[in-house]
């Protein structure tokens, strides 16, 4: 009993030198951006003299264009995060459900997006060819394809727990493929998608090389490349890079916080049968 209970104090103890650790680079950051220039120029984790330089935020919200820069990041990830959600779900509803070589196939190759490198050269082309470079839309599809693949992999295994009388049922009762998606499966897959909404609208969010090579337009930037521009401009004002940084990551660590049940429900849902 005695050694279950120092065992437990042990992982305890571990998780929170852990969780401090990780902490420290959010507090540095955090604390910095509340300081004058010169304080923060010293980068450490010093309380914050008052009165706190909130005008720090203003500035940031002024110069570096974040207004701006978060309707953008919003309109890229919601729409990335809609199409994900829905293609996904659908080829990996078709796919789990007709097991054929065709089919295996064609999810091995989708999955092998995961491992695969983004050739930049390559997808330029493309997006110039199909007049989508430049183009929030353009940005949209591409951050939708990037993320498909993992979408695929997730639900896919999700799909295999779902009995198939379910479909048959559904079938029986007259629904077309369609509306048997629709009101049957896809209420199902609500711990699956949420664990996708979550994942693809973090990824999203924080993605800078995409934007960097296909938006030439700084009034199509997302956050994470107003963050890289501001950074150029106060380069020596570590209180205003710390202000910008702290805005940018606002949404990210809400989203996570109200979805981080899902993510680990999502992940071990399809984990017993895939």
């Amino acid at each position: 009993m005695a050694q279950k209970i120092i065992k437990a104090l042990l992982r305890n103890l571990f998780a929170w030198i852990i969780s401090i650790i990780a902490l420290v680079p959010l507090l540095l950051i955090l604390f910095n951006s509340l300081k004058t220039s010169l304080k923060a120029s010293d980068m450490n984790l010093s309380l914050p003299d008052f009165p706190l330089q909130l005008s720090n935020y203003t500035v940031v919200i002024e110069q570096g264009k974040l207004l701006q820069s978060f309707i953008n990041s919003s309109i890229y990830t919601v729409g990335s995060v809609f199409l994900c959600c829905i293609f996904s779900s659908l080829a990996a509803y078709v796919l789990s459900r007709n097991r054929t070589r065709l089919t295996k196939l064609i999810y091995l190759f989708i999955v092998l997006g995961i491992t695969m490198p983004v050739n930049y050269v390559a997808l330029v082309k493309v997006m110039i060819f199909l007049n989508l470079n430049d183009t929030r839309l353009g940005i949209i599809l591409l951050y939708a394809a990037m993320q498909i693949p993992f979408s695929v992999f997730l639900i896919y295994g999700f799909i295999a727990k779902i009995p198939v009388e379910l479909d048959e049922a559904g079938i029986i009762d007259g629904c077309s493929p369609i509306r048997l998606f629709i009101t049957i499966v896809f209420p199902l897959l609500k711990p699956a998608v949420a664990t996708v909404v979550v994942l693809t609208f973090l990824n999203n969010w924080n993605e800078f090389i995409s934007p960097l090579y296909f938006l030439s337009s700084s009034t199509k930037w997302p956050m994470t490349l107003s963050v890289y521009n501001f950074f150029g401009m106060y380069y020596r004002d570590w209180n205003m890079v710390c202000a910008d940084i702290v805005m940018t990551s606002i949404p990210v660590i809400l989203i996570y916080l109200l979805g981080q049940k899902y993510i680990v429900s999502g992940m071990t849902a399809g984990a017993v049968k895939g």
